[in-house]
This record gives structure tokens, C-alpha cells and sequence, in this order.
């Protein structure tokens, strides 16, 4: 019991630090440097609540108060059945073990929650005041296995009429006793070290019990050699009535003076309490009565409130502990949960930023890669057209003119991609959706022939035109005409490319641009417009992602369907330019 109960204080202590411990790190930025100082104050908050109870916390005026009143009341009792001490009652023998076990158990309880207390706070002084508790614990049952009549007439193990009285003397010079100790090393600056509190603890439980074994051997087996107390059932007069109850009342004098003089603590408060009605108790059953009477009834009431009160004001603050403890956690765990949203949207922030980079450099790298290349193409055929014998200087000149437009279109697909990562409001003018559709495949003749690829225009009866930014919508067809001729690379059937225009039944336009290459993979058509994510083992995963973000900023739809025989259809619609549409241009 008395190490579940040190488990249990500690335990709380243990859940704070832990709390700490479980916090993300403070470092990185002021505001989760904030917030980790909040939790910390609210642990540091815990902390002391955990150590802050009866044995170091003031008592309240409303306290000192109760106990007045409390204190109070067992006087009114003293006074109320003083005048009636000599009434015989009915002699009850099995009201000592019966009261026995209730005193056993409420001193345990009391001895162990103080022992855990010394584990936290490792002052002597409540070592000794545990003790003394766990001493009355233990004693008061050896004193029930001697009184006459409890069990046997004589009581058991050759206990003798003298037995049961030495014992309650033992027992009511203990907690006295106890109480001195601790009133005097109460305000010593000494502590035990952490590391032997545990042995200090059950050192002292093996010393309590090995000195109440001591005490119930000597007073059963040396019976004869006690003073003569008792005859029968009735005491001896002088040394019984008056001596035996005057030590015990001079020790508890001088403990409750000790205690007063050093009173601090809530702890303190209370054990003044416990004390006072030791004393009255002893004032009744060892003074003024003999046994069965009035006053030796109402002195067990005394017993009762000395072994319990201390162990219910330990409990009434072990629950107000715990409730602010709970209190704490539950702050503790918003403080950490706002604490974590903020990471994650740190985190998020980081990502997101580390992805737009990786974005835009795909992204750069993705679109200027097919006008470089056209680039490149056109001025190897313009440096062959100058190697000759005799140079073709009109060839060159016209591939060097094609070199000069696809730098300035490469120049102008990077601001484009400036203006999307921006946000920009870009300039958006009226443009005929076939002219667009022309120049595409005119850019990506040279590949189409390279993988003979047969390409198949369908223009709508009448002109079409749209409103929007003519250089990135080029660019989604080019992505879309690149990676149709990309899968039809392996294909050893039919490699037709179908390129539409048609007014859409929302009154914009739709485009088609079909391959009869191997297809998409039905699992990929949810991701195949991700970011970073392709089924081509040299791509990059942008195109797609770019021809969608281009598309949804003219307030339009890009999407996938599968070809028949075999190969995809991507179609994109875009909204008319409902002025131009109708009459051609």
C-alpha cells in the first residue's frame, strides 16, 4: 500500500515532466517559442501543485476555521459526557476488533500517503510523523489481540490483565512521540538523498514493525514483570487513573506546544487536531473511566477522528491535486495541439515553397526545352546550308530568322510561366483557335515527320476564336501534340494524330488532341495531371499539371478519355469570344 501510494504521487510529478518531453522542439521560431513557454508554465504550474499540499501549503483562513470548529466539537463532546462518566454500559467485547481494523486500515492509509509525500520531498520529518502513523497502525491491533475478551477471555499468546493497558500506553505515547520528531525536524534545511529515499522508507517500515513485535513479546511474555494495573476488570486505583494517563498527556502536551510554536503548514494544522483528540481521548478512557462505561465508549470516537482525520484531509487534497493536475494536462494538451497546428502549417509553408521552386524550375525547364531543341535543330541545318561549296544563303537566312523566333517564343513561355507563379492578371486578347492549332503542328513538323506520324485536322463550319493568353494556350497544345507523338514512338500500327476544334454546348470552344499511341493505364487516370507525377521514364511530371493550372486560369476543364481503337484523347475547353464566333473574322 505504501509503495502504491508513492507510485501514485509520483506518477504525476512523472506526467508533467513527461508532458515536456513530448512537446515539439521551441527552437526554430518565435511563436512556437512562445507557446512552448505557456506548456512549460503550466507544467511548472503542475509541479508545484504536486508538492504544494498538506505538508508545505499554508493552511487557508477558511481552514484554520474548520478546524477551530472541529476542535470545538470535540470539546462540546468532552464536556457533554463528562458528568455521566461512571454509567455502566453493556460491555460490547466485539466493538475492540472491530474498531481495531477500521484504526489499522486509516492509519495505514495516513502512514503511506506521508511516506509518499517524503519520497517526493525527502524531508525527515515526515519520515518520522509516517512512522509514528504506521506505529499506531500496527500497535493498535496488537493491543486488540491482548484486550480481555476481544478474542479470549485473557486474550491470546498468554497475554495477561496487564497486557492490553501497557500496550494502549505504547500506543498513545507513539504518536506524541512522532510528532515531537517532527515538529523539531520540520524546519531543518537536511533532506535525504534522492537515491536511498526508498531504502529510508522501508528501513523505517522494518524498524516499526520489528519495535511492535518487540513491544506485544514482551507484554504477553513477560506479563508478570509489568506493574500491576489491573485485577479483573477493574484498575488499580492511583498508578492507573492518574500516573499512566498523565505521561501520556505530558508528551502530548509538549508535542501540541512544539507544534503550535512551529505551525506552518496545512499538515501541521491538522495534526494539532489529531492531537488534541488523542488527549481528550486519553483524558476520557485513561482518567476519568474504566472500561465499559460512558466515557470508555465515546473515548473510541476519539481513537476514531485521531487515526482519521489526517487521512482525510491527505485524501480531500489528494483529489483537489489530482483534479488540478487534470486541469493542467487538459491545457497542457490544447498548448500542444495549437502548438502542432502551427508546425504542421510551418510545415506546410516550407513544402509548399520547396515545391513551387521545384515547380518552377520543372516547369522552366519542361517549356523551354521543346524551343531550345527547335533551336538547335534550325541552326545545324543553317550552319549545313553555309558549309556547301556553294552556300545557300537564303536557307540560312530563313532558318536563322526560325532561330530568332523560337528564341523570342522561348523568352515569352518564361515570362508566361513568371506570370502563373505569380498570379499575375495576364493580357488576354481574341484569337482564331485554328491559326493557333496551325502554327502548333507547323512547330512540331520536323518531329512528327522524324516518326512518321500522319496528321489529321478537323476544323469546325465556321471560325472559332477565344478569349485568353494565345502564348500559354499554344503551349498546352504543344505539351499535349509532344506527348501524343511520345507514346505513338513504340507503336508499330497506325500512328495517327487527330487535332479538333468544335463549339462546346455551353457556347465555348472545345479542342481535341488524339493519338492512337498505347494509352494511360486506367489506375494512373486520377494522377496523371499530379505534379511530379509521370509514366514516362525521362519525364518530368509537369506538362500535364501545367496544361491544367493554364487551362483552369482561362475558367476552363482539361481532361482524359481513352481513344478508340486504343491511345488518349485530351480535350480542353475554353471560353468563346462570343462577339467574334458567330461572324468568322
Amino acid at each position: 500500500m505504501v509503495f502504491l501510494a508513492i507510485g501514485a504521487q509520483c506518477a504525476m510529478a512523472n506526467e508533467c515532466v513527461w508532458a515536456t518531453k513530448t512537446l515539439p522542439s521551441c527552437a526554430p521560431w518565435t511563436g512556437r517559442a512562445t507557446m512552448c513557454a505557456a506548456a512549460t508554465s503550466l507544467v511548472g504550474s503542475s509541479m508545484s501543485l504536486s508538492t504544494a499540499i498538506v505538508c508545505v501549503r499554508p493552511p487557508t483562513p477558511g481552514q484554520r476555521r474548520t478546524a477551530r470548529a472541529f476542535l470545538l466539537a470535540l470539546l462540546v463532546i468532552l464536556l457533554g459526557t463528562s458528568p455521566f462518566a461512571a454509567i455502566k454500559l453493556p460491555e460490547i467485547n466485539a466493538i475492540v476488533p472491530t474498531l481495531a481494523a477500521a484504526l489499522f486500515v486509516s492509519g495505514c492509509v495516513t502512514a503511506a500517503f506521508l511516506f509518499a509525500q517524503f519520497s517526493i520531498l525527502r524531508q525527515w520529518a515526515l519520515l518520522v510523523i509516517a512512522s509514528g502513523y504506521l506505529f499506531s497502525a500496527l500497535i493498535v491491533v496488537a493491543h486488540a489481540l491482548t484486550f480481555p475478551g476481544a478474542f479470549t477471555p485473557t486474550g491470546v499468546l498468554g497475554s495477561g490483565m496487564q497486557s492490553a493497558v501497557w500496550l494502549y500506553w505504547f500506543w498513545h505515547s507513539g504518536l506524541p512521540i512522532a510528532i515531537i520528531g517532527y515538529a523539531l525536524l520540520k524546519n531543518t534545511d537536511r533532506v535525504a538523498d534522492v537515491r536511498f529515499t526508498r531504502h529510508a522508507i522501508s528501513l523505517s517500515i522494518a524498524g516499526v514493525l520489528a519495535l511492535v513485535i518487540g513491544l506485544f513479546w514482551f507484554v504477553t511474555q513477560h506479563n508478570d514483570l509489568l506493574p500491576l494495573t489491573y485485577v479483573d476488570v477493574h484498575p488499580v486505583g492511583l498508578f492507573r487513573r492518574i500516573i499512566g494517563g498523565m505521561v501520556v498527556l505530558a508528551l502530548g502536551g509538549i508535542a501540541l506546544s512544539l507544534l503550535w510554536l512551529r505551525q506552518r503548514s496545512l499538515l501541521d494544522l491538522w495534526l494539532a487536531v489529531a492531537l488534541c483528540a488523542l488527549l481528550l481521548e486519553v483524558s476520557l478512557g485513561s482518567v476519568l473511566s474504566a472500561r465499559y462505561n460512558l466515557t470508555w465508549y465515546a473515548g473510541h470516537f476519539y481513537q476514531l477522528v485521531t487515526a482519521t482525520i489526517v487521512m482525510v484531509v491527505l485524501v480531500a487534497e489528494m483529489a483537489r491535486l489530482y483534479d488540478g493536475l487534470a486541469r493542467s494536462n487538459t491545457m497542457l494538451d490544447q498548448e500542444r495541439m495549437r502548438l502542432q497546428r502551427a508546425i504542421d502549417a510551418q510545415s506546410r509553408e516550407r513544402d509548399a515553397r520547396l515545391m513551387t521552386g521545384d515547380a518552377v524550375a520543372a516547369t522552366i525547364a519542361h517549356e523551354v526545352k521543346q524551343p531550345l531543341a527547335a533551336m538547335i535543330t534550325r541552326s545545324d541545318t543553317g550552319l549545313r546550308w553555309l558549309d556547301r561549296a556553294v552556300p545557300d544563303l537564303d536557307k540560312a537566312r530563313t532558318e536563322f530568322t526560325k532561330i530568332a523566333a523560337d528564341g523570342h517564343r522561348a523568352a515569352a513561355v518564361i515570362e508566361s510561366i513568371r506570370a502563373t507563379f505569380r498570379k499575375d492578371d495576364r493580357v488576354r486578347a481574341s484569337f482564331d483557335v485554328d491559326k493557333l492549332i496551325d502554327e502548333a503542328i507547323a512547330l512540331l513538323q520536323d518531329d512528327l515527320k522524324n516518326h512518321r506520324i500522319l496528321v489529321k485536322v478537323e476544323r469546325s463550319a465556321r471560325p472559332l476564336r477565344v478569349m485568353g493568353d494565345r502564348i500559354q494556350v499554344q503551349q498546352v497544345l504543344l505539351n499535349l501534340i509532344t506527348n501524343a507523338i511520345e507514346a505513338m514512338t513504340t507503336v508499330d500500327g497506325p500512328r495517327d494524330l487527330a487535332v479538333s476544334s468544335n463549339p462546346h454546348d455551353d457556347g465555348g470552344v472545345v479542342i481535341s488532341v488524339a493519338d492512337t499511341g498505347m494509352g494511360i493505364d486506367p489506375q494512373d487516370l486520377q494522377r496523371i495531371f499530379d505534379p511530379l507525377f509521370t509514366t514516362k521514364s525521362r519525364g518530368m511530371g509537369m506538362g500535364l499539371s501545367i496544361c491544367r493550372s493554364i487551362i483552369q486560369a482561362h475558367d476552363g476543364m482539361l481532361w482524359v478519355l481513352p481513344n478508340a481503337p486504343r491511345g488518349s484523347k485530351f480535350q480542353f475547353v475554353l471560353g468563346a469570344n462570343i462577339a467574334s464566333s458567330g461572324g468568322g473574322v
